[in-house]
């Protein structure tokens, strides 16, 4: 699984994929955070933390995320290594951790350059280190478990299909109607306080929560079981050639 693991996160930083994912990301944060007259530009709102960042990385991820996962398993049944990789000795699930996590790396590195982000507003802030670093940390976590989610959605997408824009597309359709759906229905008030269960359901509510800071158990256990959900669905749809 190590040597798997190893060599998707290598096929990612050898080839362009990886770089426009980090460089696209990296850019129109920046852009949005800095230059860009917006309500999340900090030097405009003059406040001393990134919220901002967190509340822009939930738009990129619909996109982006999909963009890094569609190749995962589709391009495999493409050029025919699927059958290949199936014969390693290793289970359906070792296979799917294995391109999960090296997702997942990938994006924790698109991450780690916006740590110059807290550390500018750290100085800047008056007097200096006004920035609620609990609050930062937490929302890191918020977005690491997001992305985690998407990544989940993005490998069932590219199970199910060895066409890679078809796998970017329901992937993007299914991270946009689960993150926002719920939250849609819940706006139709006729639901009365069921609503409110309805809208749990969905990945904002939650997204929204931990974001803040506020590490909440339950927050937690929903995103594991959502990606154990998609991911026990890919290990499935690995699982049909067989039938």
């Amino acid at each position: 699984m190590t040597s798997l693991y190893i060599k998707e996160l290598k096929a990612f930083l050898s080839s362009i994929i990886g770089y426009i994912f980090i460089g696209v990301f990296l850019v129109i944060s920046g852009l949005f955070l800095w230059v860009f007259p917006n309500v999340d530009n900090i030097l405009e709102a003059g406040l001393s933390d990134i919220q901002g960042l967190f509340n822009l990385s939930q738009f990129l991820f619909l996109f982006l995320v999909p963009a890094i996962t569609m190749r995962s398993f589709a391009e495999e049944k493409r050029t025919g290594t699927m059958d290949l990789l199936l014969t390693k000795p290793l289970t359906d699930m070792q296979i799917i951790w294995a391109k999960f996590l090296s997702c997942l790396t990938l994006l924790v590195i698109a991450l780690i350059p916006t740590l110059i982000y807290v550390i500018t507003v750290y100085f800047l802030g008056n007097p200096v280190g006004n920035i609620d670093m609990g609050s930062t940390w937490g929302s890191y976590l918020g977005l690491l478990f997001l992305g985690a989610t998407f990544i989940s959605i993005g490998l069932l997408s590219s199970s199910i299909t060895n066409n890679q824009i078809i796998a970017f597309i329901i992937a993007a359709a299914l991270c946009f109607i689960l993150y926002f759906g719920f939250a849609f229905i819940y706006s139709f008030e006729a639901l009365g306080s069921f609503g409110y269960y309805i809208k749990t359901l969905g990945i904002e509510h939650h997204y929204a929560s931990i974001s803040k800071g506020v590490v909440d158990s339950r927050d937690i256990i929903y995103f594991c079981s959502v990606i154990f959900i998609f991911l026990f669905g890919t290990r499935i749809v690995l699982l049909s050639r067989k039938w």
